[in-house]
């Protein structure tokens, strides 16, 4: 694995995010780096965004950190690490950094990845209790995080008792026809006589009922006023346990093929959520085509999963590869923007690069010592919005094929301890590529520490999140692209360069502000002229 200069060193950082303010010179190498971005950075200090401009981090419960010895991750198991994720001070450097995050479901469920729910206001037995939840969040707020709950309502799972009672009346009326004032159950689930592709028989009977996922996660009639009237109650349940936005699990599939009842469907839901809490934060999973989920910011939601740069085919992977250039990259940035404002001008774009339910990235490039790795985490982290980052990406964990493989156990250290998960049951054995955390976190040369060195630059420069992408296209080539981004009179110039060799790039910002290198070749800015290395990314300011 090559080594990182990084824009900070620990020591460096312990002054500079306490406030420091001195000046370098016009050459920096990584030390100055950090006291250049530090004064320009107009508080003085590291930003905690009041709003939804930041890094959020996604954690699969079962396979996190287990804290009671069951095999199984837990609540109590994902507090016992906050501080390495935030620990709300922003003198020190050995934390994330990140601003949220957001747990896959945690209620009462069948399964062990918790989206086939039987019971909405509870936490399931294998994380823990409510009151374990309730400290969670607790301890999330004091450093400064926010958390997000996973909204399940597409679907419930088969042994939930809304559809378990309305099972029981069906069988019970044979032929007949449904009355909801005898069951009212039977109106919540979409059940018909009809054999339909997409629906499932109920053994017995000559009834089929709604369910697109699979037989054990019927499907939500979300027309049914009382289905809504119980979606409400869930969400004022959560938000009274602290939670501070939603994540809108399988958009898409509300209405199969309705695209305007969809729509329709997420404005009231925006609506209903933004009544009990009007700084609530949404962000909708909506897996098709950027044409598509783009449309659905006519609802108002505040964000969807940016699914085009996404995975092993999309643009940010695409660009490391190099089937796409440098600049096709920050062009496709700046067009999305575009495209997204002209549907709702006050969205929050989600990037991430991967989830739990893709393949991870380390498995993206082979051959990779780490370089490729690196350079698509940071890209992610460049784009603006609410930038997301998956458990175990952080330090380039494997995993895939089977969803099982995709949610192997976080990699705390190469000899298991007690709080190491056993994963999922049906998990093919996976081998680590990379050192597992323990030993990246003191490696400055490490995967994790490049991912904290760019978290921590979104935090320093809120233009970086906030601010719309300029494509510099005079200096701009296919293997070097220069963009700005401005906010609140802040302006940051990002220079890429992904080509195999070092690169001179005209610059007037005059200071540069941090970088992210993979080599242990430092970026110059010396007479107007950004040298920077190859696979590197630079920051410059005014």
């Amino acid at each position: 694995m090559k080594k990182i200069t990084l824009a900070v060193s620990c020591a460096l950082l312990l002054a500079g995010c306490a406030g420091g303010t001195e000046a370098a010179g016009s050459s920096a190498g990584p030390a100055a780096s950090v006291l250049q971005m530090t004064s320009l950075n107009r508080t003085g200090e590291v930003s905690h965004p009041d709003d939804f401009y930041g890094t959020a981090y996604e954690i699969f419960p079962y396979s996190y950190s287990d804290s009671n010895g069951d095999g199984i991750g837990d609540l109590k198991g994902i507090e016992n690490h906050l501080d390495e994720l935030n620990d709300g001070d922003d003198s020190t450097c050995d934390d994330l950094g990140v601003n949220a995050i957001w747990l896959t479901p945690v209620c009462t469920a069948v399964s062990y990845h918790k989206y086939d729910i039987t019971d909405y206001e509870s936490i399931d037995p294998d994380f823990g209790t409510l009151d374990d939840y309730d400290a969670l969040v607790k301890a999330c707020h004091k450093r400064g995080m926010k958390v997000l709950f996973d909204l399940v309502v597409n679907h419930t799972s088969s042994e939930h008792p809304w559809f378990t009672q309305a099972v029981a009346y069906l069988k019970t009326i044979g032929d007949g026809e449904i009355d909801t004032s005898v069951c009212p159950y039977a109106g919540y689930y979409n059940f018909t006589k009809e054999a339909k592709t997409g629906y499932a028989q109920i053994p017995g009977t000559d009834w089929y009922y709604e369910a697109r996922f699979s037989d054990g996660m019927p499907d939500l009639n979300l027309d049914n006023e009382q289905v809504r009237n119980e979606i409400h109650d869930i969400v004022k349940f959560w938000l009274g346990h602290g939670v501070d936005g939603f994540r809108l699990d399988a958009a898409t599939s509300y209405y199969t093929e309705d695209y305007d009842k969809t729509i329709s469907f997420l404005r009231w839901l925006n609506d209903m959520i933004k009544q009990e809490k009007s700084d609530a934060y949404l962000v909708g999973e909506a897996w098709t085509d950027q044409a598509t989920y783009s449309s659905y910011y006519a609802s108002h939601v505040d964000s969807f999963f940016d699914f085009a740069f996404a995975g092993s085919d999309g643009v940010i992977a695409s660009t490391v590869k190099g089937s796409m250039s440098a600049l096709d990259y920050v062009k496709a940035m700046a067009g999305e923007e575009k495209l997204y404002a002209s549907v709702y001008p006050d969205y929050i774009n989600a990037p991430f690069y991967t989830s739990h339910d893709m393949d991870r990235s380390a498995g993206y490039y082979a051959g990779d010592d780490g370089t490729r790795c690196k350079l698509a985490l940071g890209m992610n982290l460049l784009m603006q919005g609410n930038a997301f980052v998956y458990y175990g990406e952080e330090i380039g964990m494997k995993g895939s094929g089977k969803d099982e493989n995709k949610r192997a156990p976080m990699y705390w250290s190469k000899e298991k301890t007690d709080e190491t998960c056993q994963g999922p049951s049906d998990m093919d054995e996976v081998e680590m590529k990379y050192d597992p955390y323990d030993v990246q976190r003191k490696d400055p040369s490490s995967i994790y520490s490049y991912v904290r060195e760019a978290v921590r630059l979104r935090n320093c420069y809120p233009a970086l999140t906030h601010g719309k992408t300029v494509v510099d296209t005079e200096r701009s080539t296919e293997d070097t692209a220069v963009f700005t981004r401005e906010y609140k009179g802040d302006t940051v110039e990002v220079i890429i360069n992904l080509s195999d060799k070092t690169a001179e790039i005209e610059n007037e910002k005059g200071k540069l502000a941090g970088t992210l290198n993979t080599d242990d070749e430092e970026v110059t800015l010396k007479d107007e002229t950004l040298t920077i290395p190859a696979d590197t990314i630079a920051l410059c300011t005014e």
